[in-house]
């Protein structure tokens, strides 16, 4: 997954728990503005988190969070 894409989505996860606390949840979607504006990007994420992961639709933001750093400490 690209950079941009990992750097957001943990950004996000902190926004949505520092909002509504660790036990919030997040779906894919959440990365993005409820529009298919970025197709390419849409669906990098889709299959990072259905394909690769085989998450549920929605899942905790701190655990996604967590697949997201691990991954990128793997390729740095």
């Amino acid at each position: 997954m690209r950079k941009s894409l990992q750097q957001k989505i943990i950004q996000i996860c902190n926004d949505k728990v520092l909002a509504k606390g660790e036990g919030v949840g997040v779906s894919f979607y959440a990365f993005f503005a409820n529009k298919n504006n970025n197709p390419e990007l849409l669906m990098e994420a889709v299959t990072w988190w259905i394909m690769t992961h085989k998450l549920d639709h929605f899942e905790k933001a701190v655990k996604i969070k967590k697949l997201v750093q691990s991954e990128m400490k793997e390729h740095a």
